[in-house]
């Protein structure tokens, strides 16, 4: 999902041929070009981040961390045009790393454990306008109610689509499977559910 802020003045030059120069020139050590690139994706990285973490000064030093190991794993990156994926799959596994080092915190999906911790509400006044809707106690109410039943994998595969609104294919990507394993995911996932109100009502206002 390319980033509304990619725009140019020349017509016949779109979003994702500026977003390749900016990383082929970022690669090749220009630091203005990996500036640009990091505030072309820097709220979306962020919201990855919160909706996992549910702490914003835990979500910030993250998404310092992301980005830096992503100026420096730059050079690695063989296929440019997947720049967007292979940030996101820098995102879940940083995710993964920090929950792992805590060992203190249960994670709401990805680490396939519970979160216990009531940040999400204690830092509400502090959250991004673009997050109200997320932080409500209802909400992650049924997100948690709905995760003790998924696998880990289907987690992910949920968060993306319905947190992060990725496509099946864009999910593929990141997660590196075939759309096909996708689609089988969230269909387990949402399957588990069906015909459950409260999930429906939640799908209506993330969709």
């Amino acid at each position: 999902m390319m980033p509304e802020e990619l725009t140019s003045d020349n017509p016949q030059r779109s979003g994702a041929d500026i977003l390749l120069s900016l990383v082929e020139e970022a690669r090749e050590g220009d630091r203005e070009a990996f500036d640009k690139i990091v505030e072309l994706f820097q709220d979306k990285v962020f919201r990855m981040v919160y909706y996992r973490t549910g702490s914003r000064m835990d979500s910030e030093d993250l998404l310092q961390d992301i980005f830096l190991q992503a100026y420096n794993s730059l050079p690695k990156l063989k296929e440019h045009d997947k720049f967007e994926p292979w940030l996101f799959r820098i995102t879940l596994n940083r995710i993964r790393d920090f929950y792992r080092k805590k060992r203190v915190l249960r994670f709401l999906g990805i680490s396939g454990e519970d979160v216990t911790d009531n940040r999400i509400n204690t830092e509400k006044d502090d959250a991004p306008g673009a997050l109200d809707h997320v932080l409500r106690k209802e909400f992650w109410g049924q997100v948690r109610r709905f995760s003790q039943k998924f696998s880990r994998r289907e987690r992910e595969v949920f968060y993306l689509r319905f947190l992060d609104h990725l496509s099946i294919k864009e999910i593929a990507a990141v997660l590196g499977k075939s759309e096909s394993a996708i689609k089988t995911h969230l269909y387990r996932s949402l399957n588990k559910f069906k015909g459950d109100k409260e999930l429906q009502t939640f799908l209506e206002g993330e969709t």
